[in-house]
C-alpha cells in the first residue's frame, strides 16, 4: 500500500513537471506569434491579462495566510522564550547569505567592466521612487489595522491609485494579534479559533489556485516575450550575461556549499525549491509567490510552520540576495563604469554594506530600482544611471526574483537544522520547544 501511495505520489510530481514545461513551451509560442505576426496585438492584451489575473489571484490569498498562519503559530507556540533566539538566527543568516550574494555579485561586475568597453551614455533620466534609510522604520509601523498602504502613479495624464498590503505591516500586526489572543486567555480563543479556521480556507483555496499554474506560466512568460522580446538584451547584452552568471552562481554555487555545510540534502532542496523558484522567475514577484514558498518551506522541508509563518513572510520583504545583493553590486559598477568613475576599496565596502542592510531599509518600498537608488546616492553616483538598466528590468527582474525565493526558504531551511525543527522521517513536524 505504501508502494503504490508512493508511486502515485511521484506520477502527480511527474505529470506536473511536465504540465510545466509544457507552458513554457507554449508561452513562448504565443509569445513569439504575437509579437511577430501583424495583427495579433489582441493576443499580447489576452496574455497579459490572464497572467495578471493568476497574480492578482495569489496575491488575494496572501494577507488571509499570513494572519491566519502566524496568529495559529503562535497560538500553538504556548510560549515565545525560543522566539527571540529564532528570530536572531533567521536576521543574522539573511545577512550572512546577503554578504555572500553581494561579493559574488562585486566580482562579476569587476569582471564585466574589465572586459566591456564603457557604455554610451545616453538622455538617461532619474526614476521616480528613490530609496532611503528612514524608509525601513516608515515601512515597518502599520498605518491601518489593516496594513492597507495606497500608492498613485502617474502616467501622461492618466493618474492611478491602487490599494495593496504591506506584508511587513501585516506580519507585525498579526505577531501583535496572536500575542494579544494568546494573553488574553478564554476570551481570546474564539480569534485563535478564527485564524486556525482562516488558514485551513485559505490553504485550500491555494491548492485550487496552484492547479492554474500551468496556465498563468504560459500566459506571463508569453507576455514577457511578446512585450520585450530577446532583441531587448542586445545592447546591455554583456550586463545581462554578467548578472545571471552572478545569480546562477549564487543559486548553485554558494547555496549548495551552505547546505552541505549543514549536512543537509542539496538535492532534497533543489526540488523542494524548483516549483517556487520558477513561480517567481515567471511572475517577478516574491509577494505573488509567498503563499508556495512558504508551503513547499513547510510541506516539502519540513520546516515547522510555527517558525515558517514568521520567517517566510519576513524573507519576503527583507530577504532579497538577487534584487538587493547580486543586482546592486554589478549595476553599480556598470554604472560607474558607463560614466568613467573610478570606484575604490572604500567603494566596494560600501556597497557590501548597503545590500547587507539596505534591504531592510528600503522593505516599506520595496523594489530592485529602489534598492539600486539607495546604493547609487550612498556611493554618489548619478542616478540617472538607473535609466540605463530600465529598458531590460523585467527581463532581468526574472532571475532575480527566482533567486530571491530561493533564498526565502534556504534561510528557515537551515535555522531549523540548526536548532533541530526539522521534521522526523515520518513526516510528522516537531514542536518549537521552549529555551
Amino acid at each position: 500500500m505504501a508502494t503504490q501511495t508512493q508511486s502515485s505520489s511521484s506520477l502527480r510530481r511527474s505529470t506536473y513537471g511536465q504540465q510545466i514545461l509544457v507552458a513554457i513551451a507554449v508561452g513562448l509560442a504565443l509569445g513569439l506569434f504575437a509579437r511577430s505576426v501583424p495583427g495579433a496585438a489582441w493576443l499580447t492584451g489576452l496574455l497579459e491579462t490572464v497572467g495578471s489575473i493568476f497574480v492578482q489571484l495569489l496575491k488575494l490569498l496572501v494577507p488571509p495566510l499570513i494572519v491566519g498562519s502566524v496568529v495559529s503559530s503562535i497560538a500553538g507556540l504556548g510560549t515565545l522564550t525560543n522566539g527571540a533566539r529564532l528570530a536572531g538566527k533567521t536576521l543574522l543568516w539573511f545577512a550572512i547569505t546577503a554578504t555572500l550574494a553581494v561579493a559574488v555579485g562585486l566580482v562579476a561586475g569587476t569582471i564585466l567592466t574589465a572586459v566591456q568597453a564603457p557604455f554610451a551614455v545616453a538622455a538617461a533620466k532619474a526614476p521616480a521612487n528613490v530609496g532611503g534609510w528612514l524608509d525601513f522604520l516608515k515601512g515597518v509601523v502599520p498605518v491601518n489595522l489593516l496594513g492597507l498602504e495606497a500608492r498613485t502613479t502617474i502616467d501622461g495624464e492618466t493618474v492611478r491609485t491602487a490599494l495593496n498590503f504591506n506584508v511587513l505591516q501585516l506580519l507585525v500586526l498579526s505577531l501583535l494579534l496572536g500575542v494579544a489572543a494568546v494573553r488574553t486567555g478564554e476570551k481570546g480563543q474564539p480569534f485563535l479559533a478564527f485564524a486556525a479556521s482562516l488558514l485551513a480556507i485559505s490553504r485550500l483555496l491555494l491548492g485550487w489556485l496552484l492547479k492554474l499554474v500551468p496556465v498563468g506560466t504560459a500566459a506571463l512568460l508569453g507576455t514577457a516575450v511578446a512585450t520585450y522580446g530577446w532583441a531587448t538584451l542586445a545592447a546591455l547584452g554583456g550586463f545581462t550575461i554578467a548578472l545571471y552568471a552572478a545569480l546562477a552562481a549564487v543559486a548553485f554555487g554558494v547555496y549548495p556549499a551552505l547546505l552541505l555545510a549543514k549536512g543537509l540534502s542539496v538535492g532534497e532542496f533543489a526540488r523542494a525549491a524548483w516549483p517556487a523558484a520558477q513561480l517567481g522567475f515567471i511572475t517577478r514577484s516574491s509577494i505573488g509567490t509567498l503563499p508556495v514558498t512558504e508551503e513547499r518551506t513547510v510541506d516539502v522541508l519540513g520546516v515547522p510552520r510555527a517558525y515558517a509563518a514568521f520567517a517566510v513572510p519576513l524573507g519576503a520583504t527583507t530577504k532579497m540576495d538577487g534584487c538587493a545583493a547580486v543586482y546592486p553590486a554589478v549595476a553599480a559598477l556598470f554604472i560607474a563604469h558607463a560614466y568613467g568613475i573610478a570606484l575604490g576599496p572604500e567603494h566596494y565596502v560600501l556597497i557590501a554594506l548597503v545590500s547587507v542592510l539596505g534591504s531592510a531599509a528600503t522593505a516599506g518600498v520595496t523594489g530592485a530600482t529602489v534598492m539600486l537608488t539607495l546604493t547609487l546616492s550612498t556611493l554618489g553616483l548619478p542616478l540617472e544611471g538607473v535609466g540605463l538598466l530600465l529598458a531590460i528590468d523585467p527581463i532581468i527582474d526574472m532571475g532575480r526574483t527566482a533567486l530571491n525565493v530561493t533564498g526565502q526558504m534556504l534561510v528557515p531551511y537551515i535555522v531549523s537544522k540548526d536548532e533541530g525543527l526539522l521534521a522526523e522521517p515520518s513526516g510528522a513536524p516537531l514542536r518549537l520547544q521552549p529555551a
